[in-house]
């Protein structure tokens, strides 16, 4: 839905080149729908236990000129590494030729769509003239990619709770496109442009409550100490054939079996009580925030003076992981008063929402055994 509002009309891609509108909607289907399937156990909470991404062998892959190639940094696999090894070198990747081949889509082209580090080896996404990476890629990664519109939506249900909660229907209905120097970009209409600040705030206040819940929190924290613990003996494979049977019960099974008292604890579900939780900027101001630090140190030296096992773990909520990113892709906001003629405007020019939020907010939590 979200790529054929984009270019819908007589003027728009579906009607003016359809085989290239097929062709692009395909990939971007498969992209959507594979972009997060590198995910461990728990999502992102075993990348503690991933290899070095060196050991991925993903090195090969060609990367964008002037900017460090992800696949040879010195650091840790992460999901995204995971997902372009099976999406390029796995037993999915014959499967994906196969089913995709007919419309002249490789696996590679998919992981084009999904990292935009990737060198794309051929004129894929260029249709007569116009380069239309940027708007696919943005269709699963961005300020209003669908990745985000679906798990605010299935997440608040599932929650049971309120946050999450946005004009779906709207938002994807004013969705358009603007083409800049011969590239595609995403772009809304002007009339959309609160419900996307509603949606903004509705994914921040999420993560601020919901995923960032105190007993989240303290479960990621304890796997995370077991995963440091020199006696864990759990890790990832590099090898993807052998990873994806690392789920979430495999994980469970190992738990159960481990003596390490974080395991023990993480299997048997007996966290850390919260004891003490501190929210950034309530009230607002230097003094409080000083006041904030001084509660802090007076609660952890009084625990110790009482030799109080404890653990404190800061939480930040970011508002835009993308608003001051070095090279990010534009956004637009298509205006049309009825009047003056039509024009794109970036994005962070519509709403000050992203000056409002530039500071980001925190919780700071004490946690103590039970």
């Amino acid at each position: 839905m979200a790529f054929r509002n984009a270019f819908r009309g007589p003027e728009g891609l579906s009607m003016q080149r359809p085989k290239a509108a097929a062709r692009f909607e395909a990939a971007l289907r498969v992209a959507a729908m594979l972009h997060d399937v590198g995910h461990g156990p728990l999502s992102h909470t075993t990348e503690f236990a991933m290899p070095l991404v060196e050991r991925l062998e993903l090195a090969t892959l060609a990367c964008a000129p002037g900017k460090p190639c992800p696949w040879t940094e010195a650091r840790q696999a992460n999901h995204e590494d995971y997902t372009i090894k099976i999406i390029l070198q796995s037993s999915l990747t014959p499967l994906l030729k196969s089913a995709l081949g007919h419309l002249g889509i490789e696996p590679i082209h998919i992981a084009c769509i999904i990292n935009e580090d990737i060198v794309c080896p051929d004129e894929f996404f260029e249709e007569h003239g116009i380069d239309y990476r940027p708007i696919l890629h943005q269709f699963v990664s961005s300020e209003i990619d669908v990745d985000r519109m679906d798990y605010l939506t299935r997440d608040s249900f599932h929650a049971g709770v309120n946050y999450g909660k946005f004009d779906i229907s709207w938002l994807l209905s004013s969705l358009t496109h603007h083409i800049v120097d011969k590239k595609c970009y995403l772009a809304i209409g002007h009339k959309a442009i609160y419900t996307f600040d509603d949606f903004l705030i509705s994914r921040f206040h999420m993560f601020l409550i919901v995923y960032f819940h105190h007993k989240s929190v303290i479960y990621d924290e304890m796997l995370g100490r077991y995963f440091r613990s020199s006696d864990c003996d759990y890790s990832i494979p590099s090898d993807v054939e052998s990873y994806v049977f690392y789920d979430d019960y495999h994980l469970y099974t190992h738990l159960s079996r481990s003596k390490n008292s974080w395991a023990k604890r993480l299997y048997h579900k007996n966290p850390y009580k919260m004891l003490v939780e501190l929210h950034s900027g309530v009230p607002s101001g230097a003094a409080n925030e000083t006041e904030q630090k001084q509660l802090l140190e007076k609660i952890t030296r009084d625990l110790k003076a009482k030799g109080v096992d404890y653990i404190v773990k800061t939480t930040t909520g970011e508002f835009s992981k993308y608003f001051q990113r070095d090279g990010k892709m534009p956004i637009f906001v298509r205006y049309d008063n009825g009047y003056s003629p039509e024009k794109f405007i970036p994005l962070e020019e519509c709403t000050d929402l992203f000056e409002r939020y530039a500071k980001n907010r925190s919780i700071t939590r004490v946690y103590v055994p039970n």
